[in-house]
């Protein structure tokens, strides 16, 4: 082969620090080679998760029902099906299910031995388990993902194996040693991690996983120290991102979405959010007012949880962020013309004589009048106790150091799109014209865009408003796009005719509640244009290979009703199946998963999760349905992946570099 040494010299010479002779850079095409030959890494998507943290948990730690199924194949017939659950369970919840193991031990006149046999066969068994996760991965990927404590024990019992007559004693000994020094408990903890680790290769998240459900904060916990994942930005995670940088109308929202569903908990005891100025504003405002279209909205979960006295305040203060939403949404309308979003100051839009309210042209009677801080002649102008208030909430959301934390990390693991091994992933659409073509946006003024560019520049505006090297003016307009981006009719991540929040609270005909869908989900919805559209964005991606796709979530598919997540004859796979308990009723499941590994695409569908109780006491685990909806012909391997063409251009630079060594252009170090 014939390289170009002179043109690459620099680089080559960097390289050589790195491999400064033969033997170690024909070590390192050794290695990536074999690297490239194994079976491709396991891949799970998951969307739209919603503060659904007991369920996302339990997700993980199943690994969508693979650790499962690997049970299973590996023991069969030959242990008991309540034996394979309780294992199982052990994977899962290790130190839950070892102090249940050892109370009911404790109860046998001989429970130290029994107890002690117990330990011994669960390590056997949990070692066979880690052997066989852990076989498509290298032993050095194997090695970083131990726990440093048990690291070189894990490693003997990976490579030895009791069927070696020379070996059985060296690994029964190992094994007796762990139990007799009292190890066993950290030791099969640290090795049930080690299996959830390895079960996953790699965590897309399709956005939201903020709002409705607890446990935001908690999830994001986990994802701050999970070893591999990513997210596109859905409409709720910018919300939150939003608020995070002083969008107040961003902030309403947030505080708005959170007493609908009574949910309180991810902003006060998760971000240590100050509510207390909201609650005396509301009761000083509205105590007087029976707030009955802002009662929460309560689940199973809930229900039981708050005496009226608390509802009722939830409902006050629920009025009370509602209305300072509507002006600080109306404020930054008016402050960006270029957004053509005029007909949505809805305070403008009523008639404060009459009581009725103009939408397209209509008027519609007001369901409530009582708006004690709304003056008719300027609507949309804070109080000074509004301005008061606005600023304490504002001040709480920006020095909330948990909060900016877990959005810098989102910031960091995301953007509005990516794409992964011939897969394109974004949470809710691409904005279309009505033939299916991509639809030119306004970003800012002047400023054009569509398809992969658009998203590409939303992202970096996004960013420019967390960074400190910002044009103060540019940073303005960014924190103020963040609403835009989660109501905006052209947003890639709402891309609907309006959000209509003022109507459902005002006017009781569902003709203005009607929220009319972009021409992606019109178009996706029909079988005959469906595969045209995807291929169209699918080409303007750039995205490649035979077996190509769209995923997204966003909008819940109803599985009750009939609707398949798989569209466009298996180009788009839509797999929102409300993990968020409001939505069980629409759907029908509690979630889907999609697991993308070496042989075939696996949707995974969810029944609702119970609690963690449940899953470690009587070993209930997430019931699943999986179905294969893509095969890919043969096993892929590390090399047919985007990882793969990465190892195969580093393979190229370090023959490149031999070839420098052998041909006297650098001088080799030995």
């Amino acid at each position: 082969m014939n390289y170009d040494i002179e043109k690459n010299i620099h680089y080559l010479q960097l390289l050589s620090k790195s491999f400064p002779n033969v033997a170690t850079a024909s070590s390192e095409i050794i290695n990536l080679s074999a690297i490239m030959n194994l079976p491709k890494g396991t891949e799970h998507f998951l969307a739209d998760i919603h503060g659904e943290h007991e369920a996302f948990l339990h997700v993980l730690k199943n690994a969508s029902g693979r650790i499962s199924q690997k049970v299973d194949q590996i023991f069969g017939e030959y242990m008991p099906h309540q034996a394979k659950k309780d294992l199982c369970t052990l994977i899962y919840y290790p130190e839950q299910k070892l102090e249940l193991v050892k109370a009911e031990f404790s109860q046998h006149q001989s429970s130290d031995v029994q107890l002690s046999e117990w330990y011994r066969m669960t390590l056997y068994q949990l070692v066979e388990v880690f052997r066989v996760i852990s076989s498509k991965y290298t032993r050095s990927k194997i090695r970083k993902n131990l726990p440093e404590e048990y690291s070189y024990i894990l490693e003997e019992l990976l490579q030895e194996r009791t069927e070696d007559d020379n070996k059985a004693a060296y690994v029964n000994n190992i094994i007796d040693t762990i139990i007799s020094t009292d190890s066993a408990d950290d030791f099969i903890t640290a090795l049930a991690n080690v299996i959830q680790r390895l079960a996953i290769d790699q965590l897309h998240l399709l956005g939201d996983i903020y709002d409705r459900g607890p446990g935001a904060h908690i999830i994001m916990d986990k994802l701050m120290n999970y070893h591999s994942w990513d997210i596109q930005w859905g409409n709720h995670d910018i919300l939150w991102m939003g608020a995070c940088a002083g969008n107040d109308a961003c902030i309403c929202n947030v505080i708005r979405l959170s007493l609908r569903y009574a949910n309180l908990m991810t902003l006060e005891d998760g971000y240590g959010i100050n509510l207390m100025p909201l609650a005396t504003f509301a009761m000083e405002t509205y105590g007087n007012d029976p707030c009955e279209a802002f009662k929460p909205r309560l689940n199973s979960e809930n229900k039981d949880r708050f005496d009226e006295k608390t509802l009722r305040l939830m409902a006050m203060m629920h009025k009370a962020i509602s209305v300072l939403q509507f002006k600080a949404e109306a404020q930054l309308i008016k402050r960006n013309p270029v957004w053509k979003m005029d007909d949505r100051c809805m305070f403008s839009r009523v008639d404060f004589n009459d009581g009725t309210c103009d939408i397209d042209g209509k008027r519609y009677k007001m369901l409530d009048m009582n708006f004690p801080t709304v003056n008719p002649a300027n609507p949309d102008v804070f109080t000074k106790e509004e301005e008061l208030l606005m600023a304490k909430l504002h001040h709480s959301f920006r020095v909330s150091e948990k909060l900016q934390r877990h959005i810098r990390t989102i910031l960091s693991h995301g953007c509005m799109y990516a794409i992964y091994n011939d897969n394109l992933l974004f949470h809710a659409s691409v904005p279309l014209n009505e033939d299916g073509t991509l639809k030119e946006v306004e970003i800012m003024p002047g400023v054009f865009a569509s398809g992969h560019v658009l998203m590409h520049r939303i992202g970096m505006l996004v960013r420019s408003a967390f960074a400190n090297d910002t044009p103060q003016e540019e940073k303005d307009y960014a924190r103020d796009y963040f609403l835009y981006l989660w109501c905006g009719k052209d947003s890639c991540l709402f891309d609907k005719s309006k959000m209509a929040t003022f109507e459902r609270y005002f006017l009781a005909e569902k003709e203005t509640h009607e929220e009319k869908k972009g021409y992606f989900f019109q178009l996706r919805g029909n079988e005959a244009t469906a595969e045209k559209m995807a291929n169209t964005i699918l080409d303007a991606f750039g995205v490649k290979g035979e077996n190509r796709h769209i995923i997204n979530g966003h909008v819940p598919v109803h599985v009750k009703k009939g609707e398949s997540p798989i569209k466009a004859n298996g180009k788009i796979m839509v797999i929102d199946g409300g993990f968020s308990e409001p939505y069980h009723k629409e759907t029908g499941i509690a979630g889907y998963t999609l697991v993308y590994h070496s042989r075939e695409f696996e949707l995974v569908q969810h029944e609702p999760f119970t609690n963690i109780e449940d899953a470690v006491r009587e070993g209930r685990d997430i019931k699943s349905k999986t179905q294969i909806v893509a095969t890919t012909g043969r096993r892929l391997l590390v090399a047919d992946t985007d990882r793969g063409r990465e190892l195969k251009k580093q393979v190229d630079d370090l023959r490149m570099l031999l070839y420098a060594y052998r041909h006297g252009f650098i001088k080799e170090v030995k």
